[in-house]
């Protein structure tokens, strides 16, 4: 999952059907916790730079990167910007609300705005949605944006890469005790189709 595999034009939004259960509601007003190797303040500007081997913390949020640029408006909103380091990505982690579930993801860059309440992974961007620990969803692209306040993603393919072979890549689980519908339950059972694996698929996990 650490190499480009996006290559396509190519966005869909994504709707998460989980009923009311949202992002973390309580996180927006936790303290924002840092450990970093250095810090630089700027007072005037409201502003803070951390550098090295980076993890925050705020409610049930983590934030891991090599660098992260925090600033904070005069409403109190803050916004934040996370890079990897070389070779490596950010990495960013919530719970949602209500149930035994945690989205998390990464990316070369993540963009945090506490004003929207949104989420941005760009670059080499993988997001994942884990049930119990385990995961339940998970997609692939250039530029992942998570929406908390309604839980929606839009997923978007970037530029050609020979290495993704022009696909774009998302594993969606159905929901536990998911029933079919009334109509096709109705109709008897079809023998199943079987489908011949392709020879020329490309942008498989390596």
């Amino acid at each position: 999952m650490k190499q480009a595999r996006t290559a396509v034009f190519l966005s869909f939004a994504l709707a998460i059907a989980a009923g009311p259960a949202l992002a973390e509601k309580a996180d927006k007003g936790k303290p924002m916790n840092v450990e970093a190797d250095a810090l630089r303040y700027d007072d005037l500007k409201q502003a803070s730079v951390f550098t090295g081997r980076v993890v925050i913390t705020k409610g049930t949020i983590v934030i891991r990167g090599a660098r992260v640029d925090v600033r904070q408006d005069p409403e109190g909103y803050q916004y934040g910007v996370v890079t990897a380091e070389p070779g490596k990505l950010a990495f960013y982690r919530q719970k949602r609300e209500g149930v035994d579930e945690f989205i998390e993801g990464e990316g070369e860059t993540i963009e945090y705005d506490g004003k929207a309440d949104r989420v941005k992974f760009i670059k080499q961007a993988e997001l994942r949605r884990l049930r119990g620990g385990t995961v339940s969803d998970e997609m692939v692209g250039s530029l992942i944006t998570y929406d908390n306040s309604n839980d929606v993603f839009t997923v978007d393919g970037g530029p050609a890469s020979p290495a993704a072979g022009g696909r774009i890549r998302a594993v969606l689980s159905p929901r536990a005790g998911a029933s079919a519908p009334a109509s096709a339950a109705s109709q008897p059972a079809q023998p199943g189709v079987r489908l011949r694996p392709s020879t020329t698929l490309e942008g498989a996990r390596k």
